[in-house]
């Protein structure tokens, strides 16, 4: 029978964002700590701050920003399920990621060629155009 440990009142915000699954090693969450990444109630934190249930961190990953509630503590990295109890995201994060998605999203699919194949001359230069490449001036030289 395997004995469990009783979690730790405080735990490393590196460990514990590691344990989180925010990063996928602990050298990943070190470098977002130090590069300003991740905020501890709106203050920017050493990679040994102590985390504590309650408190809130602000996380950024790319475009998206996480605003999460601690709500458990943990110096080992589980599976994804256990790790999701360890802390709760506010709606208002939840619906601000959403809505990032979406108008990415939204605006990665406006600038597709949608017909098969190499694009036609026609739409070679509307592509450069809003890409701000019309720079056919130069057929006056010949």
């Amino acid at each position: 029978m395997k004995e469990e440990t009783p979690s730790p009142d405080r735990v490393r915000l590196d460990k514990w964002l590691w344990a989180a699954r925010f990063y996928k090693t602990r050298g990943l969450a070190v470098e977002a700590i130090d590069g300003g990444k991740v905020q501890v109630a709106g203050d920017r934190v050493k990679r040994a701050r102590l985390v504590r249930v309650g408190e809130q961190l602000r996380i950024r990953q790319g475009p998206y920003e996480h605003i999460i509630v601690v709500r458990a503590l943990s110096e080992r990295r589980g599976p994804a399920p256990e790790a999701a109890k360890l802390y709760q995201e506010t709606p208002e994060s939840l619906a601000a990621r959403e809505r990032l998605a979406f108008q990415l999203k939204a605006a990665s699919t406006a600038l597709v060629h949608e017909e098969k194949g190499r694009p036609t001359k026609r739409h070679r230069r509307h592509l450069d155009r809003l890409r701000g490449r019309d720079d056919w001036s130069h057929d006056d030289e010949r």
